[in-house]
Order: C-alpha cells, then structure tokens, then sequence
C-alpha cells in the first residue's frame, strides 16, 4: 500500500492519478473524498457524523469514526488479497491519523507519503476548484502533518504531479 498525507488541495489526486500512471502494475485508488461521498445524508453536518465548518475546519463525531474504522479495515483487505491500493488521505489529527491507519494495517507494508503545499498556493487551488470551502486548504496545510513520519515527502508547491509521482514510484519496493 501507499498512504498519501496531506492537506486540501495539495494535489493528492493528481499524484495518485500519475502514480497509476507510472507504476508498473495496476494499482487502486481510493481516497477520503470517495469516503465522504459515500456516506449517508444523515451523517453529513451532524455532531456524529462530520460537520464542514464555514472558516475550513472540518469536525468529525462519533458515527464518522466508526464508518472510517470500517472503511480502512475493507481497503486493507483488498490490499491483503493482493491488491496494489494508494490511499489519498488527509490526517485531520495528524498523528493521531496515522495510528488509525497502523492499527487497521496490522503490520501489513506501507510507503508513507507526505504531500506539502504552501497554504497560500492550496488556497490559489482551492478556489480554482470551486468545489471546497474556502479556508480548509490553509487550515490544514500544516496540521495535517503534525507528528507524522513519513518514508518520503513530495511538495507540489513548484512541482508538478508526475515530478512528485516519479519520485514515490521510485520508493515502491
């Protein structure tokens, strides 16, 4: 598996799309995002669920936990049956984040990946994207990675998605 960190956009998704790209083997792709999409109305701006708050903070309850336990433990299923899986994830709680991650792996081989931007740049995407709200780029462009450990770090600052996906390609082992 590959675990890819970093705030909102960052540009993990183009990495993750130029990694399928340039690995030699088919790899699948699944990412918070996708998680978020797919959960029930009822959990969506609920204290339980997860709440997007109007400055960017993004606050997650309960029930929310509960479905991502169960969401990491099926990916890490496929990738125990001999999927090839990136994850593009975003450590809301740093490394409280990656120990959900760890404990849901039981022991299974992972490349961590952080993947920088300065906020200023994320806020420039943010707002390109239309699809985010404005002030979650800045808010987790640092927090996200507060006491993670990473086996390589890539920043789409000044680099492109390939550049990046070149360099963690280089990683898998």
């Amino acid at each position: 598996m590959i675990i890819l960190n970093g705030g909102s956009s960052s540009g993990k998704s183009g990495i993750v799309r130029c990694l399928q790209s340039v690995l030699p083997d088919p790899w699948l792709a699944f990412g918070c995002d996708g998680f978020v999409d797919a959960l029930p109305a009822g959990t969506l701006a609920s204290d339980e669920g997860i709440v997007f708050g109007a400055d960017g903070g993004v606050s997650v309850g309960v029930e929310f936990r509960v479905l991502e336990a169960a969401w990491m433990e099926g990916v890490v299923a496929m990738a125990r049956a001999g999927a090839r899986v990136i994850i593009d994830d975003v450590f809301l709680g740093g490394a409280a984040s990656q120990e959900r991650w760890r404990r849901a792996l039981g022991g299974l081989g992972v490349l961590w990946v952080g993947v920088r931007c300065e906020g200023a740049v994320a806020a420039g995407r943010e707002v390109a994207r239309g699809d985010r709200t404005v002030g979650m780029a800045v808010a987790q462009a640092g927090v996200v990675h507060e006491g993670v450990r990473y086996d390589v770090e890539v920043d789409t600052t000044r680099a492109e998605s390939m550049v990046c996906a070149r360099v963690i390609a280089a990683r898998v082992g």
